[in-house]
């Protein structure tokens, strides 16, 4: 009996009910780059009970904060946005065409179903694709989907009927699908890149307030916008909020799947713990102070490295204002910039503890000199 308590103890989960029920709301919430306003309220109003105050800037970056008023700086960091199209090009027939906006994947695009975001609200259209049969026949060879083939169907019939359901060439088009959960602790949605960083420090806010934590330092809670075409909104924040230490969290490969090449990317798996970053932007001591706070609370972890940059908004801060140390834990996902990007719940809990511990050990009096 003593032995299953034991065990029921240690699988007791730190999310609650209420941050089940915003992971869904915030994964289903449609946030494409450079319209993030949508997503950004949804993440403030989950917030707003456990921060003092908050603010935005002129791109819509949202960032709550604890103890406004110290001089001493730390950020926990995620981006808001989501990859997606632009319309292009409607022709008489009433067909879109489309641009990237970010680094979508145009070969899962065909048979998709997508949402229009027009003048006149969402409207519902589909990503329309040749028949089989009239692919395969004949001596050409088959076409494989590229932007440039790759249209819309919205069900109207020229391009009169397309304009009077409010769409418009530079409308925002994103995929339907949305969140999910599959066996064994999975999850799966559309928009984990980076959505889920931006629960997670949600999640780090919620534990502070409600185990009535107090840090010797101002903490900004930043959910960045427009990270997906070049780091853009951490860019901003990082020279507006000038921060003493930045902690950035965004997702990495699970390499674990076919057509994924270790030797490159590394060993990484699903619900095996938080994977933060060896490179030359990730501050060595403060990473080895994570490395600690891990340790000691018992969070494995797997490391990876990069060659130059990361590609993450850890960029932008490290090399902001006269230089801000910084790390980057990021999280295991399969199938990334894909409508059935998958996670694991274990490797939620696991970032959001290492952070909150982490964030817990820290003090302005932390030694991050290299000399």
């Amino acid at each position: 009996m003593a032995k299953a308590k034991k065990i029921k103890a240690k699988e007791k989960s730190i999310l609650t009910e209420a941050s089940h029920a915003f992971l869904r709301t915030y994964l289903n919430t449609h946030s494409p780059v450079g319209f993030e306003a949508a997503g950004q309220k949804a993440w403030l109003k989950y917030i707003m009970p456990y921060i003092d105050t908050h603010f935005s800037d002129p791109y819509g970056t949202a960032v709550g904060v604890i103890n406004p008023t110290a001089s001493f700086k730390v950020v926990i960091e995620a981006h808001a946005d989501e990859i997606s199209w632009f319309v292009n090009y409607i022709t008489d027939q009433g067909l879109i065409y489309l641009k990237r906006n970010g680094g979508v994947d145009h070969q899962i695009a065909p048979s998709k179903r997508v949402l229009i975001h027009g003048k006149k609200g969402t409207v519902k259209a589909v990503f329309g694709w040749p028949a089989i049969h009239t692919r395969m026949g004949g001596s050409e060879k088959e076409q494989a989907p590229k932007v440039d083939n790759l249209f819309l169907d919205c069900g109207a019939r020229n391009k009169k009927e397309v304009e009077a359901l409010g769409v418009h060439v530079g409308a925002v088009v994103t995929y339907e699908e949305g969140f999910d959960e599959l066996a064994y602790g999975y999850y799966i949605g559309r928009a984990f890149d980076n959505r889920i960083g931006g629960f997670m420090i949600a999640e780090v806010a919620r534990l502070l307030k409600e185990n009535k934590k107090k840090l010797p330092y101002g903490l900004y809670i930043v959910n960045a916008v427009q990270e997906e075409i070049g780091l853009r909104g951490a860019e901003m924040i990082a020279r507006r909020i000038k921060p003493d230490v930045a902690i950035i969290t965004d997702v990495t490969h699970d390499t674990q799947t076919p057509m994924i090449n270790k030797m490159i990317e590394g060993d990484i798996a699903c619900g095996k713990g938080p994977s933060p970053t060896y490179g030359p932007a990730v501050h060595n001591k403060l990473l080895h102070f994570v490395e600690e706070v891990a340790a000691k609370h018992k969070i494995p972890l797997q490391m990876r490295a990069v060659s130059r940059s990361t590609g993450t908004d850890t960029d932008s801060f490290a090399y902001a204002n006269e230089g801000c140390p910084s790390v980057l834990i990021s999280i295991p996902l399969r199938y990334m910039h894909t409508t059935v990007e998958m996670l694991h719940k274990r490797d939620i809990e696991s970032t959001i503890e290492l952070m909150y511990q982490t964030l817990l050990a820290l003090s302005p009096k932390t030694n991050l000199s290299y000399l």
